[in-house]
Parts: structure tokens; C-alpha cells; sequence
């Protein structure tokens, strides 16, 4: 199986790196650091080699490093699919992220079509007790991984559904400025639907196909109200509901993803913090191992903060299963210790803060 690698990484005033460049060579890489050095800086510049925001879901303008505010850039070498790809991301100040690939610009989604790239971040522990928004985006991020285009339906679909919301609160009752809007919408929510259902069907084949040290979990997309298959007539008809809430109550934008421990039968909400993690990390390496088989290589991994929540049998199972997946994951913690059952199949990189900047520096061994 082909591999995704990268190679060199470079980043210029990106959040506390005035300048840093690792070299890798395809191993899980270890970093470890005090908090606050810019160790999950690391990890967010390899996560804006995906389509869209990044994994802290910042703005261009929220990357550049302060007080200087010049802008910032990442570049990298990328081996995907046998071949080798030269990536640009940067944003000037004021101004929106620009891409190329290559040497030529290129919109985000591009990236999609080269590199398969999934993450694991602390906030996401909360992820099965808080609302369902934030489930949502994690689905919606799965889906991604495995149909890059399905951004697109995304956001055409809340183009559309925001102009809906605009007439419903201006309580706009003449059909013939709804029709055209609730077609698209109809057009890209089935899309929506279909997609989040065929992500659901591969991360738990992925997950009973394979041993693993870590809970398998249930998955179900499930809404307040179900939503219909004529979604266009469904929402012609809940024009008068919608207009006394001044928003659109029915369609994949309601959407909820429900999971369920499977060896104990208990909701992941009611689950303790450390099996929420396991489920969590379950999920992540399911949606590896599919895009291994899907896309022709296993994703590249970002695992902040990995070993919260994690006894240190669970940290070396998680490390044996990147190790049989052939992931190049980026996994951060405060201290080396975290990773010694890693050994020498992992590169180390120690990050430290020094006057208000982060130094990188890469070692061989622990």
C-alpha cells in the first residue's frame, strides 16, 4: 500500500513559530513540550494542508504571529499516491488564505483530492455530551475524508437555507420566492444526507473488521424531526412553522449523530470521560483504516494531547495501531514519558517557549 508522508514542513510567523522547519521520514512523530510552547501549533499548521479552517477553526488573520502580524505561510513536501507535491498556504495581512499546489494556485478543495488528513483535539472530549452542532462537524469531517466534494453541498446548502431564514423573518408569504430556494435546498440535503449515511456504513464496517483495543460504538444519524424524502415538499408545507420561528426546523442542518458503547449497550454521553476518549479514538482509527482502503493510503493523524484520558496499556495499544495502520501521525503530550512505549519507531521533536517564541528542536531519541 502507498503511503502519505510528509517530508518537511516549514512554518513563517504562524502563531508563537517566527520560523521552523522539521524534516520527516513517514514515522509517528512524538512532540512534547510545556504547555503553551506551541506544540498544537505544530499540529494545526498540518491540519491547513485540508480543505477548510483547520482544526481550531481559525480565521487567517487569528494564525499570524503577534505583535508583528506580517501574515504567515506553511509550506511542505507531501508523497501521496507515488508521487511528490510541493503545498504553499499563507494568508497576508487583512487578507484571505491562498494556495498552491505545485507552484499553481488552486482552490482548498484540491487538497482533498491529494491528501487525507484527520484529527483528534481536547476539545473534542466533550464531544458526546454537548450539542449537537459539534457532532455534526465531526461527522461532517469524516465525510469529508472520504468525498471531498461534500463540502460543496454543504455550503450550498446553507447558502440556500440562510436565504430562506431571511424571507421566513421578513415573513415573506409569497410561494414563488421560496420554490427555487427550497429546490437547492431539497438537491443538496439529500446529497448531505447521503453522504453522512455511506461515512456512518464505512467507520463501523471499519470498526468490526478489524481487532482493536479500543470500544466499538454504534453510530446513528438521527434528527428532532425526521427529515422527509421530498425534503422540497416537506418544506413548502412547514412554511407556516418555520415563519413563527424565524428559522428552518427541518433538514440535514438538524442532524445528529448518536452512539452507542456497543459491548455495554450505554449511550456515549453516559459514558465515563475515559471511554468517551476510547470511543473517540475508536472512531478516528476506523475512519484511518477505511481511507487506508478507500483512498489508497492511510490518512495522516493529528492527536493533541493523545494521552489524556489514556492508562498507559491503552497508550501502547493506541501506539501498536497507528504502528499496523502505517499512519504518519503527529501526536503531542507534555512530557517524553508519555511516549516511551513508542521506542524508536517514532521521530521526537521537543518544543520549548524562549522570549515569547517557539523554539523546535528535533531529537533522535528520547
Amino acid at each position: 500500500m502507498s503511503k502519505l508522508v510528509l517530508s518537511e514542513l516549514t512554518l513563517s510567523h504562524f502563531r508563537s513559530h517566527k520560523r521552523a522547519t522539521v524534516a520527516l521520514d513517514g514515522r509517528p512523530i512524538a512532540i512534547f513540550g510545556p504547555n503553551g510552547a506551541g506544540k498544537t501549533n505544530l499540529l494545526e499548521a498540518v491540519s491547513l494542508l485540508s480543505p477548510g479552517r483547520g482544526m481550531r477553526r481559525a480565521g487567517a488573520d487569528d494564525l499570524t504571529r503577534r505583535p508583528e502580524a506580517l501574515g504567515w505561510k506553511i509550506t511542505a513536501i507531501l508523497g501521496s499516491l507515488h508521487q511528490t507535491h510541493e503545498l504553499e498556504t499563507w494568508a497576508e495581512a487583512g487578507n484571505p488564505r491562498q494556495l498552491r499546489i505545485d507552484g499553481k494556485a488552486a482552490p482548498q478543495v484540491a487538497l482533498g483530492r491529494i491528501a487525507r488528513i484527520l484529527w483528534l483535539v481536547p476539545s473534542m472530549d466533550r464531544l458526546w455530551i454537548e450539542g449537537a452542532e459539534g457532532r455534526r462537524r465531526f461527522l461532517d469531517r469524516a465525510t469529508l475524508s472520504f468525498e471531498p466534494t461534500h463540502a460543496d453541498a454543504v455550503l450550498s446548502y446553507e447558502k440556500a437555507m440562510r436565504e430562506r431564514n431571511r424571507l421566513l423573518k421578513d415573513m415573506v408569504r409569497d410561494p414563488h420566492w421560496y420554490s427555487a430556494i427550497e429546490a437547492q435546498m431539497a438537491e443538496a440535503g439529500a446529497t448531505i444526507q447521503r453522504n453522512r449515511q455511506d461515512t456512518i456504513v464505512q467507520l463501523m464496517a471499519a470498526q468490526n473488521a478489524a481487532p482493536t483495543a479500543f470500544p466499538t460504538a454504534n453510530l446513528t444519524l438521527t434528527s428532532p424531526d425526521p427529515i422527509p424524502d421530498d425534503l422540497q415538499m416537506a418544506l413548502a408545507d412547514n412554511r407556516g412553522r418555520d415563519m413563527a420561528a424565524g428559522r428552518t426546523l427541518i433538514g440535514p442542518h438538524r442532524a445528529d449523530l448518536d452512539a452507542v458503547f456497543a459491548e455495554k449497550g450505554t449511550l456515549a454521553r453516559d459514558c465515563s470521560t475515559g471511554e468517551q476518549k476510547a470511543l473517540l479514538i475508536s472512531l478516528i482509527l476506523a475512519n484511518g483504516r477505511a481511507l487506508a482502503r478507500d483512498f489508497g493510503a492511510p490518512p495522516i493523524l493529528l492527536l493533541d494531547e493523545v494521552a489524556a484520558h489514556l492508562d498507559a496499556t491503552r497508550r501502547a495499544a493506541l501506539y501498536d495501531e497507528i504502528d499496523a495502520l502505517g499512519a504518519q501521525a503527529f501526536m503531542s503530550g507534555t512530557g517524553p514519558e508519555l511516549f516511551s512505549e513508542l521506542d524508536d519507531r517514532a521521530q521526537y521533536i521537543e518544543v520549548t517557549e524562549t522570549d515569547r517564541e517557539s523554539v523546535v528542536m528535533q531529537r533522535t531519541s528520547l
